[in-house]
């Protein structure tokens, strides 16, 4: 059991932590952008280790700006959009202004220091001021008090939250090749559909997929019904996430298509996000965006061989071929169903929809499991922190 921070004395950040800003290099300057030095903005925030960034500058963009370099390490704190992210640098980094870089003391082990400004993320949050662009001052960071345990209770408390997320880690690692057998599976059933090695009939998605009936839930104001909107899908892993129950009389103007269970929704916007999904048995009958291409499979074809194809890398890339629009770059419904495909055999799709059917129930084990491990994470990180306040 770890003792929770009450039992501690509490100190502010500002008094056992110094601050390192950083910047950018001016965009005027190619020359600045086209080093080796790693340079951490918001969106190398994805894990909570920072191995490498997607930008690097050089020299001269370093030394010609407020970018400052930290070394590995360093626990890094996001101030200005994506408030409350941090992440440690597991390399010597430069930062930019959205950024800082925070050094202990040494009375304090910089992870119990990452692991306790992780667990203030939300509260950090709801620090931030901006009408578009939401941060936080440097004074509102020194003044977070923070526990301080001896160093020894601070590494006891560094390796069990450092072991429980080591758990939850071990589990994404297993979904992510779990949801790599689909996509493999389907390439060595069919074949590649770019090239059509096993030389099946070519079809257009019209000839195997029919369309849906749509409804204006208006005309019923006072029944609910659930709302599939884009925001709706989880792009990801495929499938709807999050539904709206809706009054027939505050049905969006979009709110027209009618779904059944075994349908494919294929997002026209945006498509290389791409937003797809199954619709499953308990939407069967609801409501979806006229933002969706919805396929609906004939006879000559499985929702499993539908689904597996929407969420390939081929067909992702066909629509984004037929994209138009700048600002809202989108295809119609008729560059969906105009595409051609190879369409193998009906009993090897059955086939393959046996075995996807058995990859989804491990698939739903696995997001059940993962979900309740960063469920008792999050607990746990609440519980060593729950006394420390802003």
């Amino acid at each position: 059991m770890i003792t929770t921070a009450s039992a501690y004395p509490s100190v502010l950040l500002g008094d056992v932590c110094r601050f390192i800003g950083g910047g950018t290099p001016s965009r005027k300057r190619d020359d600045y952008f086209n080093g080796n030095i790693p340079w951490a903005t918001v969106k190398d925030f994805k894990t909570f280790r920072i191995f490498d960034t997607e930008d690097h500058i050089s020299e001269a963009g370093l030394a010609d700006s407020a970018s400052n370099l930290v070394p590995a390490g360093t626990v890094l704190l996001v101030t200005r959009v994506g408030l409350g992210k941090v992440a440690i640098a597991e390399q010597s980094l430069a930062i930019n202004q959205d950024i800082k870089a925070v050094i202990p003391t040494p009375e304090i082990i910089p992870e119990f220091l990452f692991w306790f400004l992780l667990s203030k993320g939300s509260e950090i949050e709801r620090m931030g001021a901006g009408a578009t662009v939401k941060g936080v001052t440097l004074n509102d960071v020194r003044s977070i008090k923070m526990p301080l345990p001896p160093l020894d209770e601070q590494r006891r408390i560094v390796d069990i939250l450092s072991r429980a997320d080591g758990i939850i880690r071990l589990r994404r690692e297993a979904q992510k090749k779990t949801a790599e057998i689909i996509p493999a599976l389907f390439f060595d059933t069919f074949g590649d559909p770019a090239t059509n090695p096993k030389e099946w009939d070519v079809v257009s998605l019209s000839e195997i997929c029919g369309k849906c009936l749509t409804h204006d839930p208006r005309k019923q104001p006072d029944d609910t019904f659930f709302y599939i909107d884009i925001t709706a899908i989880d792009n990801q892993r495929g499938r709807i996430a999050n539904t709206k129950v809706l009054l027939g009389a505050d049905a969006p103007s979009r709110a027209r298509q009618i779904v059944r269970v075994g349908d494919i929704l294929v997002s026209t916007v945006r498509p290389n996000l791409r937003g797809s999904a199954f619709v499953p048995i308990e939407l069967d009958g609801q409501i979806c965006s006229t933002g969706f291409c919805v396929l609906r499979p004939l006879n000559n074809a499985t929702s499993a061989f539908i689904y597996a194809l929407v969420r390939s890398d081929w067909f992702v890339g066909e629509l984004i071929q037929n994209v138009r629009g700048a600002q809202y770059p989108a295809v119609s419904d008729k560059d969906v169903f105009s595409l051609t495909l190879p369409l193998p055999p009906l009993d090897l799709q059955n086939s393959f929809a046996e075995v996807v059917e058995q990859i989804r129930s491990i698939q739903s084990q696995q997001f059940a499991a993962t979900a309740k491990a960063e469920a008792a994470f999050e607990a746990l990180l609440g519980h060593t922190f729950r006394e420390g306040t802003l």
